[in-house]
C-alpha cells in the first residue's frame, strides 16, 4: 500500500500508523501469518502497519522503495452460517445446561454406533460407544449412527 516515507537511520519508514481493511472479517486470530510485522484487530479484519515499519516495495517502478507489500494469510469464519463453529475464533468451549441433540463427526470410527447406546469420550476426546475405563460415566446416547450416506454421529447429550 502506498505510503509516505520519512527517513530513520538512514532507512525510509512509515511516517504513521498505516491501516488497511482486509477483504474479510472475522478472522481466527492464532491462523493469522504475515511477513510484516502488523497488528491484527481480526473482528473487523483491520490491519494496522506501525509507524516506523520499513518501506519494502517500490509501487512507483521509480527504484526507491515508495510502499509497504505485506502478504498475510488467515482463515476467517462467515457469521450466521447454519453448522458455523461460533467457538472457532476464541477456541473456547460452549456448556449446555440442558439435554441436546446434537450431531458430530468427532467419533472414532472402528466402533459401532446401535441406536440408544451409550457414548463415552475416548482418551483423545472423542465419542465412542468403547468404555475406556470402568470409571468413564456415560456423556450421551446414540439417536441416529452414522452411516455410508449421513456420516455424521447423532447423539442425545444427558
Amino acid at each position: 500500500m502506498p505510503t509516505i516515507g520519512v527517513i530513520s537511520n538512514g532507512r525510509l519508514v512509515t511516517g504513521s500508523d498505516v491501516k488497511s481493511e482486509l477483504e474479510n472479517p472475522n478472522i481466527v486470530e492464532r491462523s493469522f501469518l504475515t511477513d510484516v510485522d502488523v497488528l491484527l484487530i481480526p473482528r473487523n479484519g483491520v490491519v494496522v502497519i506501525p509507524q516506523g515499519t520499513e518501506l519494502n516495495f517500490d509501487n512507483a517502478g521509480l527504484g526507491v522503495p515508495d510502499s509497504v507489500r505485506v502478504v498475510v494469510s488467515y482463515t476467517y469464519q462467515v457469521p450466521n452460517v447454519p453448522g458455523d463453529d461460533s467457538t472457532q475464533g476464541s477456541g473456547r468451549v460452549t456448556v449446555w445446561f440442558q439435554r441436546i441433540i446434537a450431531q458430530t463427526d468427532q467419533f472414532e470410527t472402528n466402533q459401532r454406533y446401535p441406536v440408544n447406546a451409550n457414548l463415552f469420550v475416548s482418551e483423545i476426546g472423542l465419542l465412542t460407544t468403547r468404555m475406556p475405563s470402568p470409571n468413564h460415566a456415560a456423556v450421551a446416547i446414540v439417536t441416529a449412527p452414522p452411516t455410508s450416506l449421513q456420516t455424521s454421529l447423532e447423539f442425545l447429550w444427558l
